[in-house]
């Protein structure tokens, strides 16, 4: 990666809008997708799913050059693992100012969809999510969210990253049988809404461990097949570096 990084506030708004923003088009397009097919709950997940594909792939084109466009705890926390020992990827502090970013992002993007359609600013979700056959499918969609992403980025395809990223997202709405949600900011915001989209707050903890764990098992499968991939961590999601004026001129301590 060339050029300075931009400050780590800047950063965390740009995680913080991108994460909320994710949430507001997955929320967002389910109550709408629920609303205009009420009778055809396949549709309703073909809609969402290509409202959701879009959205993501919008954001990261927008949001990418400022923080590389994580919107994601275990992306960001695979990162700072892979690039921890030679210097690359996010720092622990990064790190640390990332996740809670994303998190409080995830919410506010959740509330904000609630009262674009009229209802409650927060309704706690009531749809039931545990079971180990969905736990599964949040393994596979995590894992293959982090190889593709780091996968991308080591072979020197990054720029091709947001649309390959929104089209394996929208794809794996209907190959896993969780509907992939793999990533724990998503999973906590879609709980502050009782819709299509939601999760009920009990079902979070095994949403959230299945994510980890995919995470993990992803890292394992970049180790065997792109061993070096902490190389370029400093270009996940996408290549990022701080184009405002006054960056240009001086550097910015990571």
């Amino acid at each position: 990666m060339s050029g300075t990084v931009a400050p780590l506030w800047r950063r965390m708004v740009a995680e913080s809008i991108g994460t909320g923003l994710l949430v507001t088009v997955v929320v967002g397009s389910g109550i709408a997708a629920a609303s205009l097919s009420p009778n055809d709950v396949g549709l309703q997940l073909l809609e969402n799913a290509f409202a959701t594909a879009l959205g993501l792939t919008v954001l990261i084109l927008a949001l990418g050059p400022v923080s590389g466009a994580h919107f994601n705890p275990v992306v960001s926390a695979v990162d700072w693992w892979l690039g921890r020992r030679i210097g690359t990827g996010l720092t622990r502090r990064e790190l640390a100012a990332y996740v809670p970013a994303q998190i409080v992002g995830a919410v506010a993007g959740a509330v904000l969809a609630n009262l674009m359609y009229d209802k409650a600013a927060v309704s706690w979700s009531s749809t039931d999510r545990s079971s180990g056959h969905l736990w599964l499918g949040e393994v596979v969609a995590t894992a293959g969210l982090v190889v593709l992403i780091f996968a991308l980025a080591r072979s020197g395809r990054g720029a091709v990253a947001p649309a390959a990223v929104g089209a394996y997202v929208g794809s794996a709405y209907w190959f896993t049988s969780s509907t992939s949600f793999a990533n724990p900011a998503v999973s906590i915001g879609r709980a502050f809404s009782d819709t299509f989209a939601g999760i009920a707050p009990p079902s979070l903890p095994g949403f959230i461990v299945a994510q980890i764990f995919g995470a993990i098992v992803g890292a394992g499968v970049l180790a065997v097949l792109y061993p070096d991939a902490g190389r370029a961590a400093d270009d996940i999601v996408t290549p990022h570096t701080d184009t405002t004026p006054e960056s240009t001129n001086s550097g910015v301590a990571r």
